[in-house]
């Protein structure tokens, strides 16, 4: 990452965003993957906002990507994320493979039909499109999807899905959706490492100095590994959406 924020990268690929190497005066609060649960969202949020006005200290909610797919509400989640928070959270919303996948779909449904198998027709239902519609001996009707996409989902939406940073590093920590390559400098990591990445990073680890905060492996509870923390438990299966803190060197759970 260099010294105006970014990573050197190719110009198609995602931002990734560094705030300083120093710990912040201010609570961070990462979000696990969300999958289409906006009830639990909500509550997070209202979590949040709470444990703020009780310890009378800004804060930064970092939500680690998966907004879609799997669960019901994935189009009211996008929209709730689109725009500003409403009980006045600063919000930054990284992306997670299932979020890019869906937009390499409304992109070009031909080339990423795979996402219909992955929690893709949860989030297209979302948006009252019924894919079973568009089949046709087990043939999608591609020309006729891709004008429904088109006409049904929001810009607002859209912009927000390719806008998304695919990491944050904020003093000691790099919040990012799957993890790392282990070993390998934040320079040189593959986008498709930082949203799809589970072995050899949940064994090892990122071997690099710093703390990784990371979704995307399924854990019944937050898992601390080696230099890692996991929170993705399950939202849309459990309805449990796990809330980290870290303040001052100290983490806990927001319940």
């Amino acid at each position: 990452m260099n010294g105006r924020g970014e990573a050197a990268r190719p110009a198609d690929l995602r931002p990734r965003i560094d705030l300083g190497q120093k710990s912040p005066g201010y609570a961070i609060y990462a979000i696990g993957d969300v999958h289409g649960c906006l009830k639990e969202l909500l509550e997070a949020e209202a979590r949040i906002a709470a444990d703020m006005a009780a310890s009378n200290l800004p804060g930064l909610v970092v939500l680690l990507g998966d907004y879609v797919d799997r669960g019901p509400d994935s189009s009211a989640v996008l929209s709730h994320l689109a725009k500003p928070s409403a009980a006045g959270l600063r919000r930054l919303a990284l992306c997670g493979n299932h979020d890019d996948m869906f937009l390499k779909f409304i992109e070009d449904p031909r080339s990423v039909l795979t996402w219909l198998d992955f929690g893709g027709r949860e989030t297209l239902m979302s948006y009252g499109i019924d894919i079973e519609n568009l089949q046709k001996r087990d043939k999608v009707d591609v020309v006729a999807l891709k004008r429904l996409l088109d006409e049904t989902v929001p810009a607002a939406h859209i912009d927000f899905l390719r806008n998304m940073p695919s990491a944050l590093r904020l003093g000691e920590h790099l919040f990012v959706h799957a993890g790392v390559r282990p070993g390998l400098p934040l320079e040189e990591q593959s986008e498709e490492d930082l949203l799809w990445i589970r072995e050899p990073f949940i064994s090892r680890g990122p071997q690099l100095p710093m703390i990784v905060v990371h979704g995307h492996t399924p854990v019944q509870e937050p898992d601390i590994g080696p230099g890692r923390i996991g929170i993705d438990t399950c939202a849309y299966a459990t309805g449990r959406l796990t809330v980290l803190k870290l303040f001052q060197g100290e983490t806990s759970l927001i319940c």
